[in-house]
């Protein structure tokens, strides 16, 4: 039994990191002609791979996407009737959606759209296909493609045109719904490569941690002495040894270039930090780390695996070093797979460096005792002798890994408003973890294989008051404490314990036009008052005379957390709020459905946004061609920006001087008028 809960383990884990994305099987080819009448009839051809079907162009909302085809508009060409399903698609009732009725495409499907030409010279039609494939066990996520189709000036009546620019839409990047992401990262790139050094960091000190588990350390001396072991020259022996720890290294790091390939693009992201189904496998997956840690059970992966890797060690030579340290980072996988796995977690939404950089730093965390310790193999007598210690290294990374596991829960809980996990409910969840945590370290509490603490030495003495410390610390936030330091794991202080903390603001309460709507679930931090709908805020600038302050951010967006924690909580930031601006917070990636008024058309890609979060990031996009969060924008009661917009900024002076320079202009102006 505990055989196959490894496999299925195993299984469970490929699948979190490796199924995020699989390749479209559908290609297209684009062509077209002319029409006795002088237009033009361009032709969409879809190639629908194997078992794969592609739904078709037309039958009612409320199921799966439809086959639709978005055109740029163009003073050259004008669009004549709907598009047409020229291959005939097969009717059936859907049992995935109340078996309601849907047609298809299996193998190929043609459409063709007719446009009249307003010039006599060559244009480009540019768009994109937006399409849905599924197969008998799985769906997956919608594509958008770009296309574009050059068309030249008519040759003959019977003239045919194939194969011109952009005539293989699946060679062109994906469009999704957010500007260019060089335009994006201009914003914030200094955020982000701390973001990434920050991350490396952290994959470098998970390394280190791993190398000190019952499965790796170990293993340490044993496989340097391998190395020093009848070599006479000791310089090949280093050669060898560097060699090993070097290809340790560049294992980890395939795996990471496997993720980032596999987890391209904003729309993923944003899926994993909202969606409810990538959240709660996560959960599951670091409550299955956690388990694993404390010794419930082994992640181990099939023999089978670690045999053939093995099998090529033993035909030596430089090659097989290669194998041997394939076959040492799959024998310590039941220790360093949890670790391993919750980087790839917390990697696989971010920027596509992320999971790289972050594999780069664990296999070269992993990597250096065994390479050091080759070359200074002397050394080896200082190394700690094996013991009960690496089982209390393996416990106390589970009771992280435990800790952490909230936060998926947390993405859940807020981007759809269920209000379950409040803050005072997670931190008194952190506080029992980091006190079992402590009174483990003292020996006040066993789990199996350990082994019993018969006296506390200086090390875990200081570990202790330092776990002890920070259940206090967290103790503190019940009582108005913003916790800045670790502010960006928590959900957000209720609304009372924000008025209380800053109750030297009471009485400064800014004047609303009305009550905002959505003000019964949403709510802006430390008691100040504002909207949460861009229209409303400018309705109620033109009636004050104020400026706008448009807070772009998210649910599970950790910068937009740490701005409030470092600068929205300091009173001289809340006072020039309250007092010069009308506040707007607008939430990029909530998934409250809206009704069919608040409906938003993007300029962007020509698609009607019908949640909170899309409507939001397409203004986001439309007005200052970023969806980066957080983002601070001051515009004038006509939308009109006053200054340039900001990200994160966790100065308080600058960000205090960006807010009086939009006061400074904003007077001005009202002046001149």
């Amino acid at each position: 039994m505990k055989q196959y809960f490894s496999i299925l383990t195993a299984l469970i884990l490929i699948s979190g990191v490796l199924k995020a994305q699989v390749s479209d099987p559908v290609k297209w080819q684009l062509g077209y002609k002319y029409n006795p009448d002088n237009s033009v009839e361009i032709n969409f051809n879809a190639s629908i791979q194997g078992k794969w079907h592609m739904y078709g162009a037309f039958f009612p909302e409320g199921g799966p996407v439809a086959t639709t085809f978005h055109f740029d508009t163009s003073k050259y060409f004008k669009l004549s009737g709907a598009i047409k399903e020229v291959t005939p698609p097969e009717r059936k009732k859907d049992p995935n959606f109340d078996n309601m009725e849907i047609t298809l495409h299996n193998g190929k499907a043609v459409f063709a759209q007719k446009i009249i030409c307003k010039t006599s010279g060559p244009f480009t039609i540019k768009g994109f296909i937006e399409y849905m494939t599924c197969n008998d066990q799985t769906c997956l996520p919608p594509k958008q493609k770009q296309f574009a189709v050059l068309v030249t000036p008519k040759i003959s009546e019977n003239n045919t045109q194939k194969n011109v620019i952009g005539q293989k839409t699946d060679s062109a990047k994906p469009m999704t719904s957010i500007s260019p992401k060089a335009k994006t990262e201009k914003l914030q790139t200094d955020s982000k490569d701390n973001s990434l050094w920050s991350f490396f960091l952290l994959a470098f000190i998970a390394g280190l941690a791993g190398t000190v588990t019952p499965c790796v350390f170990p293993m340490i001396p044993m496989t340097v002495t391998f190395f020093m072991r009848g070599s006479e020259n000791r310089v090949r022996a280093i050669v060898k040894g560097s060699i090993f720890g070097i290809s340790i290294m560049l294992i980890y790091t395939l795996v990471g270039v496997l993720v980032s390939l596999t987890s391209l693009g904003s729309g993923f992201a944003n899926q994993l930090s909202t969606h409810w189904a990538p959240n709660l496998l996560f959960f599951l997956l670091f409550l299955i780390f956690a388990a694993s840690f404390l010794g419930m059970f082994e992640i181990v992966l099939p023999g089978s695996i670690v045999n053939r890797a093995d099998q090529h060690a033993d035909k030596g030579g430089y090659f097989g070093i290669v194998f041997m340290a394939l076959a040492t980072v799959l024998v310590s996988f039941s220790c360093t797979g949890p670790i391993v796995g919750a980087l790839l977690v917390e990697a696989a939404g971010g920027l596509a460096m992320k999971p790289i950089l972050g594999m780069f730093g664990f296999g070269l965390a992993f990597a250096l005792p065994f390479t050091f310790f080759a070359i200074f193999p002397s050394s080896l007598k200082s190394l700690p002798k094996s013991g009960g210690w690496l089982n209390s290294v393996k416990i106390v990374l589970g009771l992280i890994v435990l800790a952490f596991s909230l936060k998926f829960l947390v993405n859940i809980d807020q981007a759809y408003h269920f209000n379950i996990i409040s803050r005072e409910i997670f931190l008194a969840i952190w506080i029992a973890i980091s006190l079992i945590l402590g009174l483990y370290l003292l020996g006040k509490i066993k789990f199996i294989h350990d082994s019993d603490v018969k006296y506390v030495s200086v090390p875990r003495l200081m570990l202790v008051i330092v776990t002890f410390t920070f259940a206090i610390y967290l103790f503190t936030g019940f009582f108005g404490n913003n916790l800045t330091s670790i502010n960006s794991m928590l959900p957000p202080a209720s609304e009372k314990i924000s008025i209380s903390s800053e109750s030297q603001n009471e009485g400064q309460g800014q004047a609303l036009c009305g009550i905002p709507k959505y003000s019964d679930f949403l709510h802006l931090p430390f008691g100040l008052k504002g909207y949460f709908e861009l229209k409303e805020a400018l309705a109620c600038s033109k009636q004050i005379g104020k400026p706008v302050f448009i807070d772009f951010k998210g649910h599970a967006c950790s910068n937009c957390k740490k701005m409030e924690a470092t600068v929205f909580s300091k009173p001289e930031i809340q006072k020039l709020l309250q007092e010069n601006f009308i506040v707007v917070a607008l939430y990029a990636d909530d998934r409250t459905g809206l009704a069919e008024k608040d409906w938003r058309k993007s300029d962007t890609d020509g698609e009607i946004k019908k949640t909170m979060g899309m409507v939001n990031e397409s203004l986001e996009i439309d007005l200052f061609k970023t969806n980066a969060l957080p983002l601070y924008a001051i515009v004038d009661s006509f939308g009109k920006p006053i200054v340039s917009p900001i990200g994160t900024e966790l100065n308080p002076e600058k960000f205090k001087s960006f807010l009086e320079s939009a006061i400074s202009k904003s007077q001005k102006s009202i002046r001149l008028i």
